[in-house]
């Protein structure tokens, strides 16, 4: 047999397709980042699985759709056993994916070691799970930059120092720490909490907030609130605030770029980078200020399912056998993820009849890309699900809408909902039977979000007839 890649995936949080010089924004610096889409491949069209953190990552690991492994919004509750208030009051750990293999489940059932370094976020923090040997995890799933818990050999401490930096040595200790499994792959998951929110001046190094000064922020639009924009959300709407917000954060994504250098240094120092397929990508889009809107899926409610929530930045590197400076435009999504990593590592993957994503190795390895008539992408929030090919994208609200359609040729913006034009029923009527066969292929129904309340503002229980009797989602405010 071949000699197994190592495999390191830069998973970042809240990070727009739009948001990287390699992608044409000429307002934020991300120098490693377009370094790496000059030696690798750049996907100009792939999409996560939900617009919002716990779920997309979910998905992203076990291939699974929300409604079969039962991850409908952002962890709320569930990630540490707190019984004492120590830490953000009382609480119990939930393994919300126990019972769902992800792919490192495989890899390291093949002989690969796995490590985890940064945001887990899927519950039971404290927790090595999912096949990872390796396991320096991040508590909760989001928090100050300079002040959160950190979990270690599973104790949980509080760390001061700026959590990006953290993240990143922590990859790097296990790098230089290896020996013992040097005869072995890894696969290394890098998993930061940047650029999610805060972006207040003092949570982001000095030193990256003053490149920002001056900045005109001119890559993003200055667009009047959406009427649908969560009361909740920390985000003003005054020039100054924005301002605040975009240099906040870009002033992550910088940071994180820098990060991400550091670990490739360290895979060339060590000879290792000719041997290792790198990804980078995020869990979900983010709106700042599209649409009027700032937040990803659940910076609206209803929550929304507009691209720059759902589209994600991807970049693959291999020297040698991943093609350098190649942009793919066919449609990808993260469902893909899991079979194209284990076709790559030359494992069996015996869950590929009955998970929806496909293997893109062909693809990431010089073959042709996508037809734009063979692909169309899927998406799920709770009860919001949502259908798209190249030219047309159809969102259902289950069960009383409001329904959208677009046409994303002639408005990529996605600014006209054409959901009630007489001329485009036949189309909805077509788009909606389609979006309906497909989830009944996947859904399982013990766990369907059709039926769960999802309100986008936390997950605190398991849902469907997993649930012990606690409502699984956080209320939804008054507006």
């Amino acid at each position: 047999m071949a000699k197994r890649p190592n495999i390191v995936v830069f998973l970042a949080d809240d990070h727009g397709a739009w948001a990287m010089g390699c992608a044409g924004n000429r307002d934020v610096m991300t120098p490693n980042l377009d370094a790496l889409a000059q030696q690798g491949t750049r996907f100009a069209n792939f999409f996560c699985v939900s617009p919002v953190c716990s779920p997309a990552r979910a998905s992203l690991l076990t291939g699974r759709i929300p409604s079969d492994h039962g991850v409908h919004d952002w962890i709320r509750r569930g990630c540490i056993e707190d019984a004492a208030g120590v830490f953000r009051g009382k609480d119990r750990a939930i393994g919300y994916l126990d019972g769902r293999e992800g792919f490192t489940d495989y890899l390291a059932g093949a002989g690969y070691c796995c490590a985890l370094s940064g945001k887990w976020h899927l519950g039971d923090s404290p927790r090595p799970q999912k096949g990872y040997e390796y396991w320096q995890a991040y508590a909760f799933g989001g928090g100050q930059y300079y002040n959160y818990e950190w979990i270690e050999g599973g104790t949980i401490s509080r760390k001061t120092r700026y959590v990006t930096d953290e993240i990143t040595d922590q990859a790097l200790r296990f790098l230089r720490e290896r020996p013992a499994t040097a005869e072995r792959p890894f696969m290394l998951s890098v998993h930061y909490t940047a650029p999610h929110s805060p972006w207040e001046e003092h949570q982001h190094p000095a030193e990256i907030w003053a490149r920002y000064g001056d900045c005109p922020f001119t890559a993003t639009p200055d667009l009047p609130r959406h009427p649908w924009q969560s009361p909740t959300a920390p985000y003003g709407y005054t020039p100054e605030t924005r301002h605040v917000n975009l240099r906040g954060y870009y002033s992550a994504i910088t940071a994180m770029d820098a990060g991400i250098g550091r670990v490739l240094d360290e895979l060339g120092q060590q000879g290792l980078l000719d041997d290792t397929l790198v990804i980078f990508t995020s869990d979900n889009g983010m709106n700042m200020g599209h649409h009027g809107v700032w937040g990803k899926g659940n910076g609206t409610f209803p929550m929304n399912m507009y691209d720059t929530s759902v589209k994600v930045p991807c970049i693959a590197s291999w020297p040698g056998r991943v093609p350098a400076g190649r942009v793919l435009q066919g449609l990808y999504s993260h469902y893909d993820v899991f079979p194209t990593l284990l076709e790559i590592a030359g494992v069996d993957n015996p869950l590929a009849a009955e998970l929806p994503g496909r293997s893109f190795a062909e693809a990431l390895l010089g073959g042709g890309d996508r037809a734009d008539a063979d692909v169309v992408v899927f998406d799920e929030y709770g009860p919001v699900r949502m259908i798209r090919n190249r030219a047309w994208k159809y969102v259902h609200r289950i069960p009383y809408g409001p329904h959208e359609l677009y046409d994303l040729v002639n408005d990529p913006g996605e600014t006209r909902n054409l959901i009630d034009q007489p001329e485009q029923q036949e189309r909805v009527a077509a788009m909606g039977a389609a979006l309906r066969r497909w989830f009944s292929t996947y859904v399982v129904p013990a766990r369907d979000g059709a039926y769960e309340g999802v309100t986008g503002f936390g997950q605190v229980a398991r849902c469907g007839l997993d649930n012990d009797g606690e409502c699984p989602w956080h209320s939804r405010p008054v507006f």
